[in-house]
């Protein structure tokens, strides 16, 4: 067998040479000819492809493909209300196959599974449905959850959305638990149609609603890394007393370390958010005849986190930094993450620098780089930099002021020629919160988007872009962060949904169509449900050497190089462009083609990373909102309707940008129908239509901080009810076609 195919490539073929029959560990070792230095590299590629279901491994341990004919092998994805979808691995397969709640075979959310496809004829059209025929691995088997009692039994009511009902656990006493306590459970035995999960007890995190215990909580339920390990702070310990020894000691003495230039007297800031500890960017601008050159000087972490060492290994592992309220999980120890690799006010700093020339369109004329040493002249809050751009001077450096000025003319002109080639901008602010001295959450807001934001965001995609056209110019692969094209059953989806707010786009929309739509609804209360379907249209930007560019940033060439920091992916990017400023990339072109597939999997890895670290942020965010609103029942707050279902409709409250649900029997006295692909719930009776992208006045009804959930309802109707008038019954009704159709969008959404 080839040599030159990857560990992946080659397992797959050596199990498909046995048609179908199972080979243990040891047989398959054999039959690959794998040598004892290769058996690291045989394990991880086996659990790589077992994790992604291409391969099978029994409870016997043996190791088959899985099955061929109608079979379908897929990650399952449950509906509280029973049903389900396996979504195939095969990418040919474009559709997700619904499960009947009689067909589950006992699957929950994450399970790896092998379902049979059959065909039914369903109102004179044949319609695909499956039979889960066996669970290939569990999804998972560790759950956070709220301990309560309940008919003489100890249960929990497991977090999220994978176990819908309570799991029994025993002994609970051995653990000191407590009715409210929050712990961690392993389950022992999965649940069955009729027959709950049953576990026990491994963690006990403390009382519900105290912010560590649910600190603690979303960092268990994601398994996020929370220390690091013996070898990785012996490791630190080497590169502290090598860089004191050799760099450091030439930075104290005023000289400049060899290879670099020195930036020290150059007028140099960085602006970032009030509470921020790690500076991975800073910035200056010179003025030239023709226009303008940027300065976008990067944290050089590539200078003291070698390739291959375990403090590499760790962050490679992390993918990046964890950016929780009130709480950081870092990708590399403080010691370099908040200390020698941060550039702090004042002291010297080890950078990587991109000077990008620009003529006074805002177009690039050049670009260059360098190893560099900075001192940064100012930290800014983007508070304060909003106040220098607004005019309000006081208290603050003329020269500081000067440069101020002088990035928000660059940084508008950039945004204008960006805008012009397609850029997009949505409008969906986030959430942020405000804490009492104490540390308590007291009130939330929409997150600020002033232009002090923008001008950082321009400035660091124009270096990310410049390193990526500089690395383009070699024959080599690299790690780019790219978004691809919107698929068009996802555009035609949103083309259906834009009807009902009156708007239309092109049948084949690029991205000025979509940026105009954005604009036209900018400000309205439409902004948030329109900006919100176009972003679900859209593909999610990934880490990728796959050269297909960033849609949604309108770049050919684009990856990440900006915060080496807290991104893993960035400090790869530094590495190569240290072998182009010292000549050794290209005669490095080979042995790197041959990486291509590590990669690749480099890449997969820390876009899941990504998404683990923002669904944890999210997830932590939104508790803590519903824990303040937990204590505002019965107050009145503005909403947008979001969405609408059978439950009832969706209103995202627009101050704390968390969205709660009016149940069908709030509605109103009527006989309501449903038209989810309008977006709409008609009263029969009233006419009355409440639609997405409403304003309404709602009323906080109860808060199940347990599920997550937050009820509402209207708020004319609970003020009618106070003053005595008996609601009526509510009904709703679901228009034909309706159900069927959801079904099949779930994916796309």
């Amino acid at each position: 067998m080839s040599k030159s195919k990857s560990m992946e490539q080659r397992i797959l073929a050596g199990l498909a040479e046995t048609n179908g029959r199972p080979m243990d560990w040891k047989q398959l070792v054999s039959k690959l000819g794998l040598h004892k230095s290769q058996y690291d590299s045989f394990e991880k590629a086996i659990d790589q492809l077992h994790h992604a279901g291409r391969l099978v491994i029994g409870e016997d341990k043996a190791i088959h493909l899985p099955g061929p004919g109608g079979r379908i092998v897929g990650r399952f994805e449950a509906n509280q209300r029973g049903f389900g979808f396996v979504v195939p691995i095969d990418p040919d397969l474009a559709e997700d196959l619904y499960i009947p709640p009689e067909a589950t075979g006992g699957a929950m959310t994450g399970d790896m599974v092998q379902a049979r496809m059959s065909r039914r004829q369903v109102k004179g059209q044949m319609r695909a449905f499956g039979r889960v025929e066996k669970i290939i691995s569990r999804g998972k088997d560790k759950f956070v959850g709220t301990l309560f009692q309940a008919g003489g039994q100890w249960m929990i009511q497991t977090d999220g959305k994978i176990l819908h009902q309570p799991m029994v656990v025993d002994d609970v006493t051995a653990k000191g638990a407590r009715p409210g306590d929050r712990v961690v459970a392993r389950v022992t035995e999965y649940p069955e149609p009729l027959r709950p999960a049953r576990g026990v007890v491994l963690e006990v995190l403390g009382a519900e609603g105290e912010f560590s215990t649910e600190l603690m909580a979303v960092i268990r339920e994601f398994d996020l890394p929370d220390t690091f390990g013996e070898p990785v702070e012996s490791d630190l310990q080497g590169v502290l007393e090598r860089f004191n020894h050799t760099i450091g000691h030439t930075l104290a003495s005023g000289e400049v370390p060899r290879g670099r230039i020195d930036l020290r007297d150059e007028m140099i800031i960085t602006i970032d958010p009030v509470d921020a500890r790690d500076f991975d960017d800073a910035f200056n601008i010179t003025s030239t005849d023709d226009g303008w050159e940027l300065g976008v000087h990067i944290a050089d972490v590539s200078a003291f986190v070698r390739a291959g060492s375990p403090l590499d290994k760790e962050a490679s592992d992390r993918g990046n930094s964890v950016y929780l309220p009130r709480h950081v999980l870092p990708m590399l120890p403080e010691e370099l993450s908040n200390g020698l690799c941060s550039l702090q006010e004042g002291q010297d700093r080890l950078t990587k620098s991109a000077f990008i020339r620009y003529n006074r369109a805002g177009k690039v004329i050049s670009s260059r780089f360098a190893n560099s040493v900075i001192r940064s002249k100012k930290r800014l809050t983007y508070e304060q930099a909003t106040a220098i751009i607004e005019n309000k001077t006081d208290g603050f450096d003329t020269s500081v002021v000067a440069l101020l000025k002088e990035a928000e003319t660059l940084a508008r002109t950039i945004e204008r020629r960006r805008r012009a080639e397609g850029m997009l901008h949505l409008e969906l602010p986030d959430v942020e919160l405000e804490y009492s001295s104490a540390g308590q959450v007291v009130d939330a807001h929409p997150a600020d988007t002033s232009f002090s934001h923008t001008l950082i965001e321009m400035f660091m995609v124009e270096a990310n872009e410049a390193v990526a056209r500089v690395l383009d110019s070699y024959p080599v692969p690299f790690l780019r962060r790219i978004h691809p094209d919107p698929p068009e059953p996802a555009l035609a989806q949103l083309r259906d949904f834009l009807k009902s707010f009156g708007y239309s786009l092109p049948k084949n929309p690029d991205r000025l169509d979509l940026q105009a739509l954005i604009d036209a609804v900018s400000q309205k209360p439409t902004s948030f449900a329109v900006s919100y379907a176009v972003l679900r249209s859209l593909e999610k930007a990934v880490y990728s050497n796959r050269t297909i560019g960033h849609y949604a940033l309108a770049s050919k060439h684009y990856c990440h190089f900006t915060s080496p920091i807290r991104r893993y992916p960035d400090l790869v990017i530094h590495r190569l462009l240290h072998d182009h400023l010292t000549g050794r990339l290209q005669s490095k072109a080979d042995r790197l083609r041959g990486q291509g597939d590590e990669m690749e999997k480099t890449g997969e890895h820390c876009s899941f990373t990504e998404r683990r670290a923002e669904d944890a942020e999210r997830q932590l965010t939104k508790t803590l909102v519903l824990q303040l609103l937990s204590g505002k029942v019965g107050q009145r707050f503005s909403g947008v309707v979001s969405g609408v279902s059978s439950l009832g409709a969706f209103v995202q409250l627009q101050k704390y940008r968390i969205e709660g649900v009016i149940r069908v029997e709030d509605l109103g006295s009527d006989w309501w129908e449903l038209n989810i692909d309008g977006g709409t719930i008609v009263g029969k009776s009233s006419g009355r239509q409440i639609k997405i992208g409403d304003p309404m006045e709602v009323v906080i009804v109860s808060v199940d901080r347990v599920r997550r959930f937050l009820n509402l309802a209207p708020a004319e109707r609970i003020e009618a009810a106070k003053k005595g008038k008996k609601p009526k019954e509510s009904k709703i009704k679901m228009q034909k076609g309706g159900k069927r159709k959801t079904r099949q969008r779930r994916r796309a959404t």
